[in-house]
């Protein structure tokens, strides 16, 4: 077994604190990563805090994982001792269903293995993230990562990034497009950098004019103020595609209409409240409403190398896992440019 500190919830009210508990010894196909950075996502704080039900705990969060290889199994050969590593929101899945064999995982048909707050199929033990030292995961969804990308602002992209890529690229953004994205939060600003490295032009919607500078900085060519009339007719029935990051509740009606003919908004973003929707907005002009999701592990590689080819990672704040409850709060807030990274070198120093 693997010793392995860490920070957890233990119910859904308390705040995180240290927790040791251990890993498992490396399986045939394992890798074994020491973890430098966890990005910091709000699918966090929404399963720590059990807004979305069925909690069990003790739960050590954290999705977007980087560090170096330390170990592997004697099956491996993908990966070897002190090489770059990546893992993101799932650790395993069926491997057998028509959406694994399509490298969709996201979609299991019998259920993905997330990293944590899910069980392993292997022994039925409660996985666990990467707020933590180390962590152990099969070679098929170890994922890595570009050696020319910082490594810490690159963590983000394993969550925030893939989701963003995954829409763009299923419905063809590229050159010729004409691309809305509504929030610029963590997800919002990774799509403003990648639809623009698309080569699409890029419109960012926002209700705050405070917001400008920054969105044309992260490579929107135009922002549009949603709450300003005459602004938004300027741009109606012109949008090939529209991307909402949002997970506040909010009119989706208003951003249809922005679509031309056989455009396509996909949602990302998770409100508490189910949204209500005119039909008029997507049957006038046949307009489509769809969501998604991460990718699969071969589509995320090909995130991660497009941006190191690209130079493209998230923009960060860095932090030590002991103020990790107040960035919850500043998450909250949106005080954040535009995603916390936890320095897991804090935790060894909390820890000596």
């Amino acid at each position: 077994m693997i010793p392995t500190a860490s920070y957890a919830a233990h119910t859904a009210k308390a705040p995180l604190a240290p927790y040791h508990f251990d890993r498992r010894d490396p399986r045939e196909h394992d890798v074994v990563i020491e973890i430098e950075y966890c990005g910091v996502c709000h699918s966090d704080l929404h399963t720590v805090r059990d807004e979305w039900g069925k909690g069990s705990y003790p739960i050590v969060p954290g999705h977007e994982i980087v560090g170096r290889v330390i170990a592997v199994g004697p099956g491996v050969r993908k990966f070897k001792p002190g090489d770059l590593a990546g893992v993101g929101c799932m650790v395993d899945s069926c491997r057998e269903c028509v959406n694994c064999k399509d490298d969709l995982e996201q979609f299991c048909m019998k259920g993905a293995v997330f990293t944590y707050a899910s069980r392993d199929r292997h022994d039925g033990s409660a996985t666990q993230g990467g707020y933590s030292s180390h962590i152990v995961v099969d070679q098929d969804f170890v994922l890595h990562m570009p050696e020319n990308l910082d490594l810490a602002a690159a963590a983000p992209l394993l969550c925030a990034g893939i989701t963003t890529y995954s829409p763009l690229k299923h419905w063809k953004v590229g050159k010729g497009s004409k691309v809305g994205v509504v929030g610029l939060g963590g997800l919002g600003h990774m799509a403003l950098k990648l639809a623009h490295a698309f080569g699409a032009q890029v419109v960012q919607f926002t209700t705050s004019e405070s917001k400008r500078a920054d969105a044309l900085r992260l490579g929107a060519h135009d922002v549009v103020l949603s709450n300003d009339e005459e602004q938004m007719k300027q741009h109606a029935g012109s949008f090939d595609f529209i991307l909402d990051t949002v997970s506040a509740s909010h009119d989706l009606d208003v951003y249809l209409r922005m679509l031309k003919r056989d455009g396509t908004m996909a949602l990302v973003g998770v409100p508490e409240k189910p949204t209500p929707l005119a039909a008029g907005a997507l049957i006038f002009g046949r307009r489509s409403l769809a969501g998604s999701l991460i990718g699969g592990i071969a589509e995320t590689q090909e995130m991660l190398d497009f941006c190191g080819k690209h130079g493209i990672v998230s923009d960060i704040e860095k932090i030590r896992i002991q103020d990790i409850n107040e960035a919850y709060e500043r998450m909250l807030k949106s005080d954040v440019k535009y995603r916390f990274v936890i320095d897991m070198a804090s935790l060894k120093a909390a820890a000596a």
